[in-house]
């Protein structure tokens, strides 16, 4: 049997990349020559689709602003084998992606992650990288295990990844939605290091430390109530029960002292409060019961592919 050559596609989301647009492409077209390469310009004020189109790229637009939604349409149209997902902004490593490639088909992994190593400071700052290592300590807390660089842009994902994940992020806290359906799935993924540059002069980062990391702060915290209902409910019961405890105690004393209980409102609220806690120790049962049915779902759609390299 003959043996055929994967489609590859490498997809670049973009954004007022005018500066580092062209590189970007250039740098992948020398590295995957075989590749077909896209750029998504998502509403883009300066010259980035122009100069993306004169370097030879495929160019499409998003008018829906954020990268999720880029990343959600891209996933969405382009067919191929294998994906190579990375930013337009010349910060990653082309030279590896070729080595990113052959791990994914030879081991059938359904995602590689290019976690960055860089020296320059500026390339990849102190804060994000505090941020970083937070996020990726509250994963591992949630699934088990973890990658070391869940934000990292730069990823080759199988065929069978892209089209089981229901993108549902708007923004930067896609690379986050995407570390979590690899967990929650417990799929085949593995990380190879690759070189971290530093933007282009006259290109700008859209990174913003505190606004994108509060953004994936919520979404940790409602991947925790969606993923984990018993752990995110069962959490909020107990410390209404604690309160209510609390609140209790000195009710309780004076019963048994006086055989009284002159405090009606706290009787009130500390009753109030254990139905509440037990409300949500039975949302959490119930929950657990619905997400174990949803994951079962994306599992059959997960295994109604191929693997890479099958």
């Amino acid at each position: 049997m003959p043996v055929t050559t994967p489609k590859i596609a490498v997809l670049l989301p973009c954004f007022n990349e005018e500066a580092a647009v062209a590189q970007t492409v250039a740098s992948f077209r020398a590295a995957l020559p075989e590749a077909r390469i896209y750029v998504y310009d998502n509403n883009s004020s300066d010259r980035t689709a122009e100069v993306a189109r004169a370097a030879g790229a495929i160019v499409r637009c998003e008018r829906i602003q954020g990268k999720g939604a880029v990343v959600r349409r891209m996933f969405a149209d382009i067919d191929a084998d294998i994906y190579v997902m990375a930013d337009g902004d010349a910060t990653y490593d082309a030279e590896a992606a070729p080595g990113l490639i052959a791990r994914l088909i030879d081991e059938q992994f359904d995602m590689i992650v290019g976690s960055r190593i860089s020296e320059i400071e500026l390339a990849y700052r102190r804060g994000h990288r505090f941020g970083n290592a937070l996020l990726t300590g509250m994963l591992a807390r949630l699934f088990g295990r973890s990658f070391t660089d869940i934000l990292s842009g730069y990823r080759v994902f199988s065929r069978r990844f892209v089209k089981s994940f229901p993108s549902l992020s708007a923004g930067f806290e896609i690379e986050t939605e995407i570390s979590v359906h690899a967990l929650e799935l417990k799929m085949p993924c593995a990380e190879i290091e690759t070189r971290y540059f530093a933007r282009p002069e006259g290109s700008t980062s859209k990174l913003s430390t505190y606004g994108d990391g509060w953004r994936i702060l919520r979404t940790i915290a409602t991947l925790y109530r969606i993923e984990r209902p018993m752990l995110f409910f069962g959490t909020i019961g107990l410390l209404l029960t604690i309160a209510a405890v609390v609140l209790a105690v000195p009710l309780a004393i004076t019963y048994v002292e006086t055989g009284l209980v002159p405090r009606f409102p706290t009787a009130i609220l500390v009753t109030g409060l254990v139905i509440l806690a037990a409300l949500n120790v039975f949302a959490g049962l119930i929950l657990d019961t619905v997400v174990r049915g949803r994951r079962e779902v994306r599992r059959l759609a997960y295994l109604a592919l191929r693997a890479p390299g099958a």
